[in-house]
């Protein structure tokens, strides 16, 4: 399988034909215009290699994160990821589009995570980075290289994950807030609360009410660890108001809150300005009279990610695309946009059209035939 697969993009090489390279399919509805005959790589899919001892394993990139969740949970061990995406999204996509989710916080993100990996270059070369071990310093580091390259740079086909032992106990708890608080009053506790979160996570009204929680803003926090470390924790949380426990899965739902129709943006910007990311984020949308936006964040990452319903076509809010998609993040903010209509992709400022980066593309992919178009970049 492997060698079929290099020699055929070694073949679109050589004839400069487009690949656009697909795994679970969990990434495809962003709408960016991308070109290229279909490189399906999800057969590559199975274990390589389990050291429970190590906190490592090797798998092939077309696993999905339900079949690695369920071999490792028999081991009392998981991989602390929580992408934006489908439990049958693939181990070879979460990496190549660094997703990642509320656990990134505590555990680190895609690119702490990953030890090693294996690809196919746009030639058809097959290149190994890193290794399989937790400590590798050999050599110059590829791995965070192909990390959120979007497969423009090589296909992945084998990915060596670090494990995390799973907490003993694991809770969430939720806590609604009342409207007439302000923001900052509402979080400003945190900081003096004796509680160390696997994830913090706020949830505006509309988002709330689509998980099935009153429709007001509503804190996340989900602790891990012993009976005793959580219940001593637990106690803390009384301080910002009404704790409710609630299940996992419904802060597992956070994964799929992003229907394939929404527009949907990640912000981020300093930690210590998250209650002002959060306030821009909120005015812009009811300034574009955006209806019912979901909008969650990272509190201690300083991440808002806001998933709005497409609007209206002809609506007068949506002429100027340009202005549109600059203007949701506050000055000295990123944003990074996962879906947009397609017409809407060229008024995104390419990210990767820098001297790096294109110098990068032409060393690994000279004839630029690994999902052209996808990060915006020039042909």
């Amino acid at each position: 399988m492997l060698a079929d697969l290099a020699d055929r993009i070694a073949h679109a090489h050589a004839t400069r034909t487009p690949l656009r390279i697909r795994g679970g399919g969990s990434w495809l509805h962003a709408g960016r215009p991308c070109e290229g005959e279909p490189l399906d790589v999800s057969a590559l899919s199975g274990v390589i290699d389990y050291e429970p001892g190590d906190l490592t394993l090797t798998a092939y990139a077309g696993t999905t994160l339900q079949e690695l969740d369920r071999i490792t949970g028999a081991e009392r061990q998981w991989l602390a990821l929580d992408p934006c995406a489908a439990p049958t999204a693939t181990i070879g996509a979460t990496v190549a589009t660094a997703s990642d989710g509320p656990l990134a916080s505590t555990f680190g993100r895609v690119r702490d995570l990953v030890l090693g990996l294996e690809c196919i270059t746009g030639t058809g070369e097959r290149v190994r980075a890193g290794g399989r071990v937790v400590k590798n310093v050999a050599g110059f580091d590829l791995v965070r290289l192909h990390t959120g390259a979007w497969g423009t740079l090589g296909v992945i086909t084998e990915v060596t994950m670090r494990l995390r032992a799973r907490p003993e106990q694991d809770d969430v708890f939720a806590i609604c807030a009342d409207d007439r608080t302000s923001l900052e009053r509402r979080l400003a506790p945190l900081a003096d609360l004796p509680i160390a979160p696997l994830a913090l996570e706020l949830l505006n009204a509309p988002l709330a009410a689509s998980l099935g929680f009153e429709p007001r803003l509503c804190l996340l926090v989900r602790l891990g660890g012993n009976a005793e470390r959580v219940a001593a924790q637990r106690r803390a949380l009384d301080a910002l108001g009404d704790v409710h426990e609630i299940a996992l899965d419904r802060l597992h739902a956070l994964r799929a809150a992003d229907p394939t129709d929404h527009l949907v943006a990640n912000i981020t910007h300093e930690p210590s300005r998250f209650t002002d990311t959060w306030r821009h984020v909120s005015a812009f949308c009811d300034a574009h009279a955006l209806w019912q936006p979901r909008v969650r964040g990272s509190i201690r990452r300083g991440l808002v990610r806001v998933s709005i319903p497409m609007p209206d076509e002809g609506a007068a809010h949506v002429g100027e695309w340009a202005s549109f998609v600059r203007s949701i993040a506050p000055p000295g903010a990123h944003v990074t946009w996962e879906q947009l209509p397609m017409h809407a992709w060229p008024h995104v400022p390419c990210s990767v059209a820098d001297r790096i980066s294109t110098g990068l593309r032409r060393a690994l992919d000279p004839a630029h035939i690994l999902n052209r178009g996808l990060l915006g970049e020039p042909t």
